[in-house]
């Protein structure tokens, strides 16, 4: 029986190999011919299909058709992510790694996307496959190096190269360790570079945290260069999430974390101090004990903080919080700024008492008065503070600081501008509502009178009021506060930073705005000598039709409508945006009319660039193709060229050209952004896998790019 039995399945298994389906060979033979047809025909996503067809159903044709397999997917995703298909853009590269798993060419183009997307993390990996699997592949490597410095944030390379903060912190953690305190948590630990300065120190048992995948991987690294990955045990988790005996195996008596951002709060270090206090740590020292045994009592490193701050003037920090930016004495703001105030304690906080911690919350506001050293108009609260790491030993992040950390900027956000004088006192309230620290500017003491700053209306009333009426500004003046009516003191819209400094860009605006004149004007005597006596009596047979296809905030389309016969369609899609945009077309008496937002009504994905009635073309197809932090939107351009199709004759694309001019510059902050400085270990600790590509020991050289856009046709 045996026998009988292994001849039929060893016979089933020969046929099987050797038999041949036609009706298979026909459908894999046409969807072939199909494939390179719609290839030849640009008709990419039909080709996509028919290649996957033939692939699945014979793998044999794979290194024969790889190349033409990659040129469609590349070309079909391509006009996915144009018409904003994403989901269906990486089903089609799932697709293609499931035929070729081992392709760092699709790897690497689907990383490229991932990045785009935002998805940076799972862009690295992406790209670390295709370098793994072609070390010399320089696409994959540029990119995979490009990746890094996204998710390496800069100020960790600032922190590294910050001597002193590195020797001050060393100089408190071996104390603490040489006192008793042998085992150590190192919250947050980045590079893992304080937690390493622990067990140089001579601790006993060392455990470190880091949230960002990213650092956890580099810090791994780290410990491994050093030979202490064996000696320090480090978790992927938040703090908040770790229990003993489950993640360290018992409670630490020292926690070192330098969780603190420029307001000290804003990393959280509040929230994750009082779970360690109930959690982490051995409890705190009771009394002035000097005999008590450091190693059963917990403690943190940093000790504590003691928070400043200061009332200034900024016009860069006005442009970006305030519409209607006055020049008014810039020239006296050295250094970016002109202090109106001497700086003042606003807060002290003990960290290792987790009683105060837990009642940080809840302290009463505080109401601090500031005489007025300096007249000057009232833009922001500057805050630093002081990190004291223990009795003896302590940081400052102040403006005359050489350090890492910058100061946190509270901006005063009123609509209008108040000038501040000597003799002045300046109402700051303080609180820490949600463990994170608040600080506003509430009024101003001024002759026996209490002036509230957040409820300046009447100019009149205001001491002072910043008043700007060149010609160059109406358009703000008449929307100081964005208001539809006067009574409406509270209807305004809120804007980001960036939005807010473009608004204030009036050059870069009055530029756009007289070559578009000059556009329209053309566009407008074409139109008349085109049909000359034409009989057509329409509401709209006279309008251009012109199109903004820029991305984000823009104000292009308001400024085409507001030159008169023109109907512009703009690209905004936040609510908030277009309220905007609303308001300020109808201070310009631009009719509501004349401005639509084309992506509300937008239903059909592949009519996107379409006009939204009688299939009749566009005027013009404007854009505005540079970013605020001066990248070109390479994709908006190109979106832009393809739809030269969708014009008129006589239509235009606007801006005509851009013109990209580079300097090259040395920079040592830059450089201090860039790498870890020197052949030297930071606290004798190697850091090499935190370096970029290239090594400077000097003055390091970078190119800057300069982007013109060349406005008139």
């Amino acid at each position: 029986m045996p026998n009988t039995s292994a001849r039929p399945k060893h016979g089933r298994r020969t046929r099987r190999r050797r038999r041949e389906d036609p009706a298979r060979n026909e459908l894999v033979s046409s969807s072939l011919e199909s494939a390179q047809q719609c290839l030849f025909n640009q008709d990419y996503g039909t080709a996509f299909v028919h290649y996957l067809l033939v692939l699945n159903l014979a793998p044999m044709f794979k290194d024969f058709a790889r190349e033409s397999f990659r040129f469609t997917l590349f070309k079909w995703t391509e006009e996915l992510d144009s018409v904003g298909r994403i989901q269906e853009l990486f089903d089609c590269y799932e697709q293609a790694l499931e035929l070729f798993p081992a392709d760092e060419v699709i790897l690497n183009s689907m990383g490229e996307h991932l990045f785009r997307m935002g998805f940076r993390d799972e862009a690295a990996g992406h790209f670390h496959k295709a370098l793994k699997l072609r070390p010399d592949y320089p696409e994959a490597r540029e990119n995979f190096y490009r990746v890094a410095n996204w998710l390496v944030e800069r100020w960790h390379f600032l922190m590294l190269n910050d001597h002193g903060r590195n020797r001050k912190y060393q100089q408190a953690i071996q104390k603490a360790v040489q006192s008793g305190c042998n085992t150590v948590l190192d919250i947050g630990t980045g590079t893992g570079i304080l937690g390493m300065c622990a067990k140089k120190a001579g601790a006993a048992e060392v455990y470190a945290c880091e949230l960002s995948k990213t650092m956890y991987e580099l810090a791994c690294e780290v410990l491994t260069a050093n030979k202490m990955d064996d000696s320090i045990k480090i978790v992927h988790m938040k703090s908040l999430e770790m229990e003993v005996p489950k993640d360290i195996p018992q409670k630490v008596s020292l926690v070192v974390t330098e969780t603190v951002d420029a307001g000290l709060f804003g990393e959280g270090i509040i929230e994750s101090l009082i779970h360690a206090w109930h959690h982490l740590l051995l409890p705190p020292q009771r009394g002035e004990n000097e005999f008590q045994d450091q190693s059963a009592t917990g403690r943190v490193i940093p000790a504590g903080a003691t928070v400043f701050g200061m009332a200034l003037e900024s016009l860069e920090i006005r442009r970006h919080h305030r519409l209607c930016v006055s020049e008014r004495d810039s020239a006296d703001c050295r250094g970016g700024y002109k202090a109106l105030t001497e700086p003042f304690t606003a807060l002290n906080i003990d960290f290792n008492n987790v009683q105060e911690l837990e009642g940080l919350s809840s302290r009463a506001v505080q109401r601090i008065r500031l005489p007025v050293t300096q007249g000057g108009e009232l833009d922001a609260l500057a805050v630093w503070f002081q990190l004291h790491l223990d009795e003896d030993s302590s940081l400052s992040t102040g403006p005359e600081e050489d350090t890492c950390w910058e100061q946190a900027i509270y901006p005063v956000h009123s609509t209008k501008g108040f000038v501040l004088k000597p003799q002045d006192e300046l109402v700051v309230e303080v609180s820490c509502r949600d463990a994170f620290l608040r600080l506003c500017s509430v009024a101003v003491l001024r002759d026996g009178r209490e002036i509230c700053l957040d409820t300046l209306q009447d100019p009149q009333n205001t001491g002072d009021p910043v008043s700007n009426q060149t010609p160059e500004a109406e358009l703000c003046t008449a929307l100081a506060c964005l208001q539809t009516e006067q009574n409406q003191t509270k209807d305004f819209c809120m804007l980001e930073c960036s939005e807010m400094a473009l608004l204030n860009n009036r050059e870069y605006h009055q530029s756009f705005s007289s070559a578009l004149s000059k556009l329209i004007s053309q566009m407008k005597v074409k139109c008349q000598n085109k049909e000359p006596g034409s009989g057509v009596q329409s509401d709209s047979a006279d309008l251009l039709f012109v199109l903004d296809v820029s991305e984000g905030f823009s104000l292009l389309s308001l400024i085409a409508a507001s030159h008169g016969h023109v109907k512009a369609f703009s690209s905004v899609e936040k609510v908030k945006q277009q309220e905007v945009l609303k308001r300020l077309a109808q201070s310009n008496n631009v009719p509501e009319q004349h401005l639509e937002f084309w992506l509300n009504n937008m239903e059909d994905e592949q009519g996107m660039l379409k006009r939204p009635s009688r299939e009749k073309l566009w005027s013009a197809i404007i854009l505005d193709c540079v970013e605020t932090c001066g990248l070109i939107r390479q994709k908006l351009m190109e979106k832009a060229s393809l739809a030269r199709c969708l014009l008129e004759d006589g239509g235009s694309i606007f801006p005509a050209k851009i013109v990209v001019q580079g300097i090259l510059v040395e920079s040592d902050t830059l450089l201090l952004e860039s790498a870890v400085q020197g052949q030297e270990a930071t606290l004798g600790i190697q850091h090499r896998s935190v370096h970029q590509p290239v090594h400077c020991t000097g003055p390091c050289v970078f190119g800057l790019l300069h982007t013109r856009v060349q406005a008139s046709q």
